[in-house]
């Protein structure tokens, strides 16, 4: 199954014909990808499943339709077990970015998370999972994110890389990361069930 989100509405492409949510089911092979945003558009639909009789054809058909820009990023954990967040555009998230050329996907998820909240001594546990999601920029992209769940030692003040729009940097216990959930991205909310499994 492949979840990919437009502005947190999921895009399902799945082969299971179970009836397990609201939205309305599709034929991967009838429908074009131009009416899958169009009807994601429309503000009474939450979501749309596409049924597929062959999961991973059918997803390389689907990224034709849009450049991917790959990227990586963390959920990192202090010695507490708190959980590291950035604030952003008004909205709570996990530290990421894009790979630069010919970096590997744990060195830019590393990067990244220094980079974007100064901290360091990171050390990648495992893969979590991988997440999508469609924007539009100089055309229709997708965002394809690795996650890992990383630990670090690191004691010193954290700072926000302001110039890419970060106000806030902070690790957040249990209680605080259930209020951060209320204002973040369906994405997010994934990695995080994603580590709480693990």
């Amino acid at each position: 199954m492949y979840k990919v989100f437009i502005n947190d509405k999921p895009i399902i492409i799945t082969s299971s014909l179970k009836k397990e949510n609201i939205f309305p089911v599709y034929n991967f092979k009838n429908i074009l990808f131009d009416e899958v945003l169009n009807k994601l558009k429309n503000d009474d639909i939450k979501g749309i499943k596409l049924i597929s009789s062959d999961i991973e054809t059918d997803w390389l058909i689907f990224l034709k339709n849009m450049k991917v820009i790959p990227a990586a990023g963390g959920l990192v954990l202090n010695q507490k077990k708190e959980v590291l967040f950035i604030y952003r555009n008004n909205f709570w998230d996990l530290p990421k970015g894009k790979i630069e050329k010919g970096e590997s996907i744990e060195t830019a998820g590393i990067r990244e998370v220094e980079e974007e909240c100064s901290i360091f001594n990171l050390s990648i546990k495992k893969k979590l999972i991988t997440t999508y999601h469609i924007y539009f920029y100089k055309g229709i992209k997708l965002k394809e994110t690795h996650w890992f769940l990383m630990t670090s030692d690191f004691d010193k003040p954290l700072v926000p890389q302001t110039e890419e729009g970060i106000t806030e940097v902070c690790f957040k216990n249990e209680k605080e990361i259930d209020e951060a959930l209320k204002n973040t991205f369906a994405n997010i909310k994934l990695v995080y069930d994603a580590y709480k499994k693990a």
